[in-house]
């Protein structure tokens, strides 16, 4: 582990594995999860890549600091993380929140990226006031007042049975989520809209949906797909939002080739 600090001043909690003579893949979370989210990914990854992971601002080990993020400020710190360790260039790949920040830095760094993996993502997440009931709830209660709702959403009800062990991780993860920082992402998603500026992204670009995912649905997959010229799209069966946990042999099989080039 190492950190990084951004212009800002914040210190973001950043892994790296694999050889590092290989060319680096990026890697960012979920909101609500750390960069442990990705562990079933790095046996697959280090085959190609240095593996780069941060824990978001707001998340796992990095600093949280209080009030509203924005989607241009958590792009920034991605940035920071590559600038940080003297990586050039990177592959990209984000889950949910994660993707957002790929959409970001595929439109606003794009001489850093190579390829993007951009997965149960969407540019937009109405309404702002579903939002805000998230920030207000959790500002006033705590993570535990949200967790049971989220989980729920996070995967499929057969994986919620048959994978209690990996579940329970992956709520662990949220309810150690500090409030203030999960709020100010929060914010940040609530008041993204990177819609019209899709169009601009001209790497090569993977799109991950999963078929039962209620949070962004396949058709926002669609959405990103068909607005960035040559992007791929791949929809899971099976699955809800977080595929690269609930469909993670499938997930380094399609995504891993894909961020290498093979």
């Amino acid at each position: 582990m190492t950190t990084i600090t951004t212009d800002d001043g914040i210190s973001l909690n950043v892994r790296l594995d694999g050889d590092p003579t290989k060319p680096s893949v990026l890697l960012s979370n979920s909101l609500g999860t750390d960069l442990a989210m990705w562990d079933d990914q790095i046996a697959a990854l280090v085959e190609h890549f240095q593996v780069v992971r941060y824990d978001a601002r707001g998340h796992g080990k990095s600093d949280a600091p209080d009030g509203d993020y924005t989607i241009d400020r958590l792009g920034r710190d991605a940035v920071a993380v590559l600038k940080g360790l003297g990586i050039a260039k990177a592959a990209f790949c984000g889950v949910s929140m994660g993707g957002m920040v790929g959409m970001w830095l595929g439109i606003h760094a794009p001489e850093r990226m190579t390829r993007l993996a951009l997965c149960n993502t969407a540019p937009s997440m109405g309404p702002a006031s579903m939002w805000q009931t998230r920030i207000d709830t959790v500002l006033a209660d705590g993570m535990a007042a949200i967790a049971d709702a989220v989980v729920e959403r996070w995967f499929t009800p057969p994986f919620l049975t048959a994978a209690p062990e990996t579940v329970a991780k992956i709520r662990a993860m949220l309810l150690s989520t500090k409030a203030v920082g999960y709020a100010g992402c929060c914010a940040a998603i609530r008041d993204m809209d990177q819609t019209r500026e899709l169009s601009q992204i001209a790497c090569p670009v993977l799109v991950v949906a999963g078929a039962d995912d209620p949070a962004t649905p396949p058709a926002r997959g669609e959405e990103i797909a068909a607005a960035i010229r040559g992007a791929e799209l791949e929809v899971f069966a099976d699955c809800a939002h977080l595929s690269n946990i609930e469909q993670a042999e499938r997930f380094n099989a399609r995504v891993v080739p894909y961020l290498a080039g093979a």
